[in-house]
């Protein structure tokens, strides 16, 4: 797997010998639930958003849909879309919502210098209405876009994680982008985001990762750079989109003037709850922030 020895001695097998029985991988239904974390609403800090994911519960024989109030806890998001969708909009604003909690985000910065992460982090929070300076220090950044042994080597990643949680008591994850962490060599995407992923929840983080799209790839699909399969390997994955009203049908449909930008949004899966599946309306106001607003065929 590439160059580093390391990675192909953990994830594979090479020698040759008879198959041998894993015992401790199999679990009856109720020792498995015994290891199960609850599931919970973690609010995002993005209006409209929270509500569009919900549990199923049985009150007096009747099947009731209630809402989560946020992401599943301990879930791990995909977040993808071409260039200037509001990704990195949406992570930042989820890491101010849970660092004013009072709860340690890790931000691991593999696009930009970490400096200029927090700088942005801070205008987030700033047009939310809160205090940055209070709770600024509840964010851990780990700055791998200025050191390529992180970008470039998943392990010293993956430990400089690790040492991170367990000295900051860490609850939630966000890579912008995991995309960096493959470029140029998207055939090992899989085996990368597979990795984190395992990693996210051995160490029980709730994460997002934010994914891009090429520009030849179909706008409201989960695929992302590295394929369909890096979707497939997290819990769930939001599809932000961007559309050109550029033809009187589009205009007819979307309700929009030629020439006018149409931003959309759509949940495509969720392991860990049910989930809206509309393509709704999104929007980046004045002030950059992220909003879901009404589904489209509303």
């Amino acid at each position: 797997m590439g160059d580093d020895p390391k990675f192909s001695e953990k994830e594979f097998v090479t020698e040759h010998r008879e198959p041998r029985v894993v015992k401790e991988s199999i679990f009856t239904g109720s020792k498995a639930l015994e290891k199960a974390p609850k599931v919970y609403g973690v609010p995002t800090g993005i209006e409209g958003l929270d509500d569009l994911f919900f549990v199923v519960e049985v009150e007096d024989g009747k099947v009731v849909k209630k809402s989560l109030g946020g992401i599943p806890a301990y879930s791990v998001f995909n977040i993808t879309g071409v260039s200037d969708t509001g990704k990195s909009l949406m992570v930042e604003q989820f890491t101010v919502e849970q660092a004013r909690k009072g709860n340690k985000v890790a931000f691991i910065t593999v696009e930009s210098p970490a400096n200029f992460v927090i700088a942005s982090i801070k205008l987030r929070a700033a047009a939310m209405g809160y205090n940055f300076d209070e709770f600024e220090d509840n964010i851990i950044l780990i700055d791998a876009a200025s050191h390529s042994t992180l970008r470039e080597n998943i392990p010293d990643l993956l430990s400089t994680l690790a040492y991170a949680i367990k000295t900051y008591h860490i609850k939630f994850t966000v890579i912008d982008s995991v995309t960096g962490l493959f470029e140029n060599k998207e055939m090992m995407a899989r085996g990368v985001v597979r990795r984190i992923f395992n990693f996210m929840k051995k160490w029980y983080q709730t994460a997002l990762f934010v994914s891009q799209k090429r520009s030849g790839h179909e706008e409201l699909t989960a695929e992302a750079a590295g394929g369909y399969a890096v979707g497939h390997i997290v819990d769930g994955t939001m599809v932000l989109a961007k559309e050109l009203i550029d033809t009187s049908y589009k205009a007819k449909m979307y309700k929009r003037e030629i020439g006018e930008i149409v931003r959309l949004f759509r949940i495509d899966g969720c392991r860990m709850s049910g989930h809206d599946t509309k393509t709704h309306f999104m929007e980046i106001t004045e002030t950059g922030l992220v909003r879901i607003l009404d589904p489209v065929s509303k």
